[in-house]
């Protein structure tokens, strides 16, 4: 019999299984940060024994910065996925991009990204890809090392009477991988499951919005990051890459139907030349499965966007002709 039983979707847990809970799973956890952690397993209808999710407290032993994260681990987000009715699990393995120049103490395989696709199936009934790329400069938990800093005293002192000290990076300070995980020793394994949530995310934000993967955080782990650093750095780090996130249209172009974010700077070229290039027959389709794409485009940019609906029109006609 289950640690856990379900009831109405979620999961219900006797008294002493709590207790259980919080003395190994929720340890660290302050008795506040233990009601949400339950909250949010009840929630999600997660198993903590199985560790599908789990609590992660940041500074601990600093009380203005103490901040818990609820993480998911790869269990937990499949367990989630198979709930949507509209998922299938990768049907082909990752693909790993390599390049020799980049091997490293911080990137032992060489790794730029993984990339993963899962299937996502629409309101007609057809599959299509969705893709998700973690790159290894994003997600490998790289940090300094203490000895990488200078401490100097500031003058002040904490309420609890110790020094207050500024530290500063050495002029030779070099970034090591923390190989206190799995990152040092599977290197591929970590990164694809980066990339898999990045998919989970990508072509189901209802369910995974928010939701942080265990191995996404090893990351903030390694940087002793807040659980709101984490989310700016990690809106940051969407803009610099897809010229801001808020700006990605998403989009398919026929490959196989894969699910890609797209500048908005990038768009209307990149749509102009496929459909000039395309059939009437699979601009038509193109068009029906990036209904909500397109949407978001005429409200950004109703001027280009109506030049783009213009030249459907005009190759759509066709096919009714």
């Amino acid at each position: 019999m289950n640690a856990l039983t379900p009831m109405n979707g979620n999961y219900t847990m006797t008294p002493a299984q709590m207790r259980l809970v919080k003395d190994t799973v929720a340890k660290d956890c302050n008795p506040e940060e233990f009601n949400l952690f339950m909250e949010a397993a009840k929630s999600y209808g997660l198993d903590p024994f199985r560790k599908q999710i789990m609590p992660l407290v940041f500074s601990k032993g600093n009380a203005s910065k103490r901040r818990m994260s609820i993480i998911v681990s790869r269990d937990g987000l499949r367990v989630i996925a198979q709930r949507c009715k509209n998922y299938r699990p990768a049907s082909e393995p990752a693909e790993i991009v390599l390049d020799e120049a980049l091997k490293s103490p911080t990137n032992p395989k060489g790794i730029v990204l993984a990339r993963v696709y899962l299937w996502q199936q629409d309101s007609r009934g057809e599959w299509f890809k969705v893709v998700g790329e973690a790159y290894w400069d994003e997600f490998a938990p790289l940090s300094y090392p203490p000895n990488a800093y200078n401490y100097e005293e500031t003058g002040e002192t904490w309420p609890n009477g110790d020094a207050k000290k500024a530290k500063s990076l050495k002029p030779d300070a070099v970034q090591v991988l923390d190989d206190s995980g799995n990152w040092a020793r599977m290197p591929i394994v970590m990164i694809t499951k980066c990339a898999e949530a990045q998919a989970l995310r990508a072509g189901w934000p209802d369910q995974f919005g928010g939701i942080f993967a265990e191995d996404e955080m090893d990351r903030a782990k390694a940087l002793d990051l807040t659980a709101t650093e984490i989310v700016e750095q990690e809106a940051e780090e969407q803009r610099m890459k897809r010229i801001g996130a808020s700006d990605g249209i998403p989009m398919t172009w026929g490959d196989g139907w894969a699910l890609e974010f797209v500048p908005v700077g990038q768009f209307a070229d990149r749509a102009a030349a496929f459909i000039k290039e395309g059939t009437p027959e699979l601009i038509r389709k193109w068009r029906d499965a990036n209904s909500i794409g397109l949407q978001q485009f005429w409200a950004k940019f109703p001027g280009d966007a109506l030049a783009i609906k213009k030249l459907i029109e005009a190759k759509v006609e066709k096919v009714a002709a």
